[in-house]
């Protein structure tokens, strides 16, 4: 038996293998321990506590925290061989990887655990929903940024020159920049839409000449079903750059009339033509006390009357506006108020 623990393989005894093999094997027994007191005493207890981050952490982490054990594990087998130099080199560089490796895999899964607790509660109350799906969007950027960072690292803790792998990453990343400028100020768009929160699904907008409710915010657009019933779809850094108008977001509806009565109306036909108006403010609930009232012109064919009111926000616009406009109709006619119409009156002289 001592003999043949004593021949030699690769420059190592058969009992320098076997001990390093043990090692690896109760690296990977003590992993498995660890891993069942985490999912069974840890976690229980953790479960009892107010907090959902313990819970968290300790599911995301379980995989990385054993696999750091066994490469701990498979290090000290490898330091208990001896090869030749270049042999070590190449296993360090390859050990340093590794480690890179995991310690991306605890920052990714941390910023899993953070975005879990905390991010996603907070994105799920709000009424926005492009939150919703940049979330994960931006999430999946960081981790990739992490894991492309890991990489460069590792390789260059393990003597490769990264330089040219960076320089070409930058070019590559420009051309992309390039290709994809408009995805990009689209997605910036949501975003800016996201923190100002200029409207919200269902708020009547108007922008780019275009009238109606937003349906949908998307990660690249937005979508407005206007009045006659199409679904406009426009780009979210069209939105952040143009002049918008969130008329959901007014504090009562303006409607301005002009009234033009016909020259032979007096002046106290006048007063009564606006003391009718004031009156059917007063008694209208639909709309705010406040009014703009004036006999403002002479036009070529009437006496105008500037009539400006205020449906209260929430009401009937178009009920409201139909209810005023009724009552004036009916007030005007049963005081003998006459709207004029463009007329001409033609004076002939008769030769002799």
């Amino acid at each position: 038996m001592e003999d043949f623990l004593a021949k030699t393989f690769y420059e190592n005894t058969v009992g320098q293998w076997s001990i390093a093999i043990l090692i690896v094997l109760g690296s990977v027994i003590i992993s498995r321990l660890f891993y069942w007191i985490l999912s069974g005493i840890v976690l229980r207890h953790a479960e009892k506590t107010k907090t959902k981050l313990d819970d968290i952490l300790i599911k995301k982490l379980k995989e990385p925290v054993l696999f750091a054990i066994i490469i701990i594990g498979i290090w000290y087998a490898i330091k208990y061989l001896s090869f030749t130099p270049e042999f070590d080199a190449r296993i360090g560089q390859a050990y340093y990887l590794l480690v890179s490796f995991n310690v991306a895999w605890v920052i990714v899964r941390l910023l899993d655990a953070i975005v879990e607790e905390y991010f996603r509660p907070m994105v799920e109350k709000s009424e926005n929903d492009l939150d919703d799906r940049l979330l994960p969007i931006i999430s999946k950027g960081i981790k990739i940024s992490v894991w492309m960072m890991a990489i460069i690292i590792g390789l260059d803790n393990a003597g490769y020159d990264v330089t040219t792998m960076i320089a070409g990453l930058g070019l590559g990343g420009l051309a992309f920049a390039m290709a994809a400028k408009d995805t990009i100020a689209n997605l910036f768009g949501g975003f800016t839409i996201i923190t100002d929160k200029p409207f919200t699904i269902s708020d009547r907008i108007q922008v780019k000449g275009y009238d109606g409710n937003v349906k949908e915010i998307g990660i690249r657009s937005t979508r407005i079903k206007t009045f006659d019933g199409r679904i406009v779809v426009v780009p979210n850094a069209t939105i952040a750059n143009d002049v918008l108008v969130n008329v959901s977001a007014e504090p009562s509806r303006r409607i301005s009339l002009s009234l033009g009565l016909t020259y032979d109306t007096d002046h106290n036909s006048m007063e009564k033509a606006m003391t009718i108006l004031k009156e059917i403010v007063a008694e209208n609930d639909n709309l705010e006390e406040h009014v703009i009232l004036g006999f403002d012109a002479f036009n070529d064919f009437s006496l105008n009357i500037n009539f400006k009111y205020y449906i209260i926000k929430g009401r009937d616009i178009l009920g409201t506006q139909t209810q005023v406009n009724l009552q004036i109709l009916k007030r005007f006619n049963a005081e003998g108020l006459e709207f004029a119409f463009p007329t001409q009156t033609i004076f002939a002289s008769v030769d002799k």
